[in-house]
């Protein structure tokens, strides 16, 4: 939760700011060892970049590391792995890029004269920092890491500044042109999702420091950006020019110059950065004499386990070998794949073995050849190139595709539109890691004789029916000059599956797919295949055994034993409680509900209880890192607690717990597939969850959404507050019983953020519950009847909100002029004061024990400039008080 900077603070930092003093605070974290965080804006060429500068306990210089973030984010969302890395001995900045978060300027996709010269411009500045070791004077010992966006900037500044040392990047592009217009095809389902990221909020108009796109639709983007999308939007396919501008923003065109060791994490699970790319980078760098390793994760772009404590773990130790120049750092192996091992069955979770090699084996290591058979194929691309096949859908995947080696899968072909060849059953198991190819011969009915296909391999079960799509991935391919005949070689998707003996592979050949632009014009395409599948197999990898207990093999009498006691456990544990009537008209019971943080003893959560009945509308309510997340999480059935238990109308919430359909959830950034309308958008959710269309009550969602016409506009003609409103609706099909809304007014004006307010206020109305999480204070307190605060992970005060705001035991202490820091901590420490806490205009004292009477002559005593003494009334001042100040 983020609350209001209190006035006297922002003026504080702007001063800082305006002089150029840089005056930094120190924040500590409860937990040793403590990590010091300083927040400034720099300037850099007129644009001004936010930025956050961690430093752990310990004297002398250390080694700096640039941490960027994702598309589409900002410096929060690596703040807890700058800290981490601070804590292992490092000085970490981080920032938001031009575009993104408070930093302003345009966004121009990495551009080598704006986002990468800041990065140079920031190692600039940790050269100058006394904490930061140097190699030479302006020279800092400094690694650049970061996911997707910010993974690209890190091979892009290795490869524009030579002062970089080691980088890092994660499930992040080589090549942008190709990772857009793959083999001359427009993705066009992901170039939408990155240009609605980069717009702005309903209104209209220009990012901070920026000028207004061609027809507005753009927002931060810089023009040239803008006109660019615009361009192969309209057109459905890339020119040469749009080819050319994104290659010259990919790492790609600085290639020759990365000379720095590099760790290459890459996602399975990821339509956008396929394998491929990494594969490129790994080539390059490689032949660069570079140290290079390679480590695929199951998850990406797509979904799935971003595996992101391990990931964490080995960057961390990344640095210790190239930038602390510990030679005993173990770093791990040169390649590394995570491979599907089955399903957790408490959590529901992919449970993930390892795969290694002491090189890396590339996309074509080992191959061998499974003749195809079938004649010839024509099929039609329909007018319109609709209704399209499925694959990999941005947003709905849900980490499928790591689950595609257990048979779970979702893909669709229709029929009449696609042709597809059969291998013969396999006589034992053989496991693809890398590109199948294949070479087949094209014929195009079309005008020009071209033709957009796609190809994919299909993993078919015994009973030539149920079919799966490895990683739900696809390849695309535009073919020229083929009115009569040509033949290619389809490079097929890069992937780590496991084919079982006596399930067989399919080639599928299709006109269209969901994800990307294909002709709108009708045409006829002919396939027939020209050679056999080829099958990469990295036969030198290694696949970890899974581990068994020593008493398996020394003492098979114990073993039985220990086996015998964790089954009477698990079915103790894996039992659901039987309901409560006397709790079966209660929408929520949370009772000594705790969890710790995985793999330690710290609680994020801890003995906390509460209740919520009909018709109200509760406010959850905590500082960042209360525990409110988490909470929300178990109540979904996402994750299981530790202790305790939470109960639904009685019924204990479990992973998949039938009560859970009584309960509709909003999570902000829901995903919407942009180019479907509204309605659609709906319906197709639905259909997805397996119920009967007339328990939707989609109609009555609608009205209490109140989206009118927009509903059958294309979701991509949405403002902000539209797809709110969309998302809410999508939250309330089914009106269930239980809602809860987690920041449901982020992004919206004050006219949308009360319309919000009336829909929680109306659907509350009709008996049900709304329970919603946010850190608009003003407006939980006109919106919520009942509130929850929560900090560090346990109770502070439950209770309606007219109590909570009205507690006699807070003043406000109104002063005439600011008083010092020192000052302040002595009020909190006056015996029969529970706490001091800054506010607007004064101070709150909440009393423990001691009398306004004798508060205000030991305010007299230690010189407090007081101008009043009253009762507080508002739930900002109320909810400081509670948490001690202390968000």
């Amino acid at each position: 939760m983020r609350l209001r900077l209190p006035r006297w603070a922002a003026v504080t930092a702007a001063l800082a700011v305006l002089a150029g003093a840089g005056t930094w605070t120190a924040v500590a974290q409860d937990d040793p060892p403590p990590v010091h965080r300083a927040d400034r804006m720099l300037d850099v060429d007129g644009v001004r970049l936010d930025t956050s500068y961690f430093t752990g306990a310990g004297d002398g210089r250390r080694p700096a590391v640039l941490l960027g973030h994702g598309f589409g984010g900002s410096k929060d969302d690596v703040r807890a792995q700058a800290e981490g890395l601070a804590r292992e001995g490092y000085a970490v900045l981080t920032w938001s890029a031009r575009g993104f978060g408070a930093s302003t300027g345009e966004i121009g996709l990495n551009d080598p004269d704006h986002e990468v010269k800041d990065v140079s411009k920031l190692i600039d500045w940790l050269a100058a920092r006394p904490e930061v070791l140097l190699d030479r004077p302006g020279d800092p010992r400094v690694g650049v890491t970061g996911a997707s966006y910010g993974g690209a900037i890190s091979l892009l500044a290795a490869g524009h500044d030579p002062r970089v040392d080691a980088i890092a990047p994660q499930i992040t592009y080589w090549n942008l042109a190709d990772a857009l217009f793959p083999n001359g095809v427009f993705k066009k389902l992901w170039a939408g999702i990155f240009f609605s990221a980069g717009s702005p909020a309903e209104g209209g108009g220009p990012a901070v420091g920026g000028s207004p796109a061609p027809g507005g639709s753009c927002g931060r983007f810089t023009t040239e950006l803008c006109s660019l999308y615009q361009r192969v939007a309209v057109a459905g396919k890339p020119d040469a020019a749009a080819r050319a501008l994104l290659e010259a923003r990919s790492p790609s065109a600085v290639g020759a110059r990365v000379k720095v060791p590099a760790l290459l994490v890459q996602g399975q699970s990821d339509s956008l950065f396929t394998l491929a790319q990494s594969d490129a980078m790994a080539r390059t760098l490689t032949a660069n004499g570079a140290p290079v390793a390679v480590d695929w994760i199951a998850g990406g772009h797509d979904g799935g386990d971003r595996e992101t404590g391990r990931v964490e773990r080995r960057v961390t130790t990344w640095f210790d070998r190239w930038l602390k120049r510990d030679t005993s750092v173990d770093t791990g192996p040169a390649f590394r794949v995570s491979r599907t091992g089955g399903v957790d069955s408490t959590d529901g979770q992919a449970t993930l073995r390892a795969a290694t090699a002491d090189r890396y084996p590339g996309l074509t290591s080992g191959t061998v050849n499974l003749a195809l058979g079938g004649p010839p194929q024509t099929f039609t691309n329909p007018p319109g190139a609709a209704p399209p096949a499925v694959s990999a859908v941005p947003g709905l995947g849900g980490g499928l595709s790591g689950l595609s080696s257990l048979g779970v899968g979702l893909s669709f072909d229709f029929p009449g539109q696609h042709a597809r060849f059969d291998a013969k059953p396999q006589a034992d198991a053989v496991r693809i890691t890398g590109t199948p190819t294949v070479r087949v011969k094209v014929t195009s009915t079309a005008a020009d004789g071209s033709a957009v296909l796609f190809a994919k391999v299909y993993d078919v079960g015994p009973d030539g029916r149920q079919q799966v799509l490895p990683a739900q991935l696809v390849t695309p391919v535009r073919v020229e000059g083929a009115k009569a005949g040509k033949s290619v070689t389809l490079t097929l998707p890069a992937i780590d599956h496991e084919v079982e003996a006596g399930h067989r592979l399919r080639l599928v050949v299709a006109a269209t797919d969901l994800g990307y632009a294909s002709p709108a014009v009708p045409a006829g395409y002919t396939v027939a295949v020209q050679g056999p599948l080829t099958l990469p197999t990295a036969p030198g990898l290694a696949t970890q055994a899974a581990a068994l207990p020593w008493w398996v093999w020394g003492l098979p009498l114990l073993g039985l034993a220990g086996a015998a006691a964790l089954l009477l456990t698990a079915r103790r544990r894996t039992a659901a409680p039987a309901p409560d009537p006397e709790l079966a008209a209660v929408p929520l019971q949370i009772t000594g509900l705790s969890k710790k943080y995985k793999g330690g003893e710290r609680y994020s959560v801890r003995d906390l209880s509460f209740r919520v009945e009909q018709g109200q509308v509760l406010g959850l309510l905590g500082p960042n890192g209360a525990g409110k997340t988490t909470t929300l999480r178990m109540l979904m059935g996402l994750i299981t607690p530790d202790e305790g238990e939470i109960r639904v109308f009685g019924r204990a919430i479990r992973p998949g717990a039938p009560v859970l359909s009584r309960v509709g959830a909003f999570v902000e950034g829901a995903g919407f597939l942009p180019h479907l309308s509204g309605r659609e958008n709906l319906d197709l959710y639905w259909k997805a969850t397996g119920r009967p269309a007339e328990d939707s009550h989609v109609d009555e969602a609608l009205r209490i959404a109140n989206l009118g016409g927009a509903l059958d506009r294309a979701v991509r003609t949405y403002s902000q507050g539209m797809r709110q409103r969309l998302a809410l609706a999508q939250a309330m099909l089914g009106l269930p019983d239980l809602l809860i809304l987690d920041e449901p007014t982020n992004g919206l004006d004050p006219p949308q953020i009360r319309e919000m307010r009336e829909v929680m206020i109306r659907y509350a109305a009709g008996g049900r519950t709304v329970i919603v999480s946010s850190h608009l204070l003003a407006e939980v307190e006109q919106s919520c009847t009942h509130l929850v605060v929560m900090d560090r992970g346990q109770l502070v005060q439950a209770g309606p909100v007219a109590e909570i705001t009205g507690s006699g035991d807070t003043l406000l202490v109104t002063l005439a002029e600011t008083v010092a820091d020192a000052l302040v901590e002595k009020i909190g420490a006056l015996p029969g004061v529970g706490s001091a806490a800054r506010t607007d205009g004064g101070l709150l004292v909440r009393l423990d024990g001691l009398d306004p009477t004798a508060l205000i002559g030991e305010l007299v005593r230690l010189d407090v400039p007081l101008t009043g003494v009253g009762p507080h009334r508002r739930l900002e001042d109320a909810f400081l008080t509670l948490i001690g100040g202390a968000a």
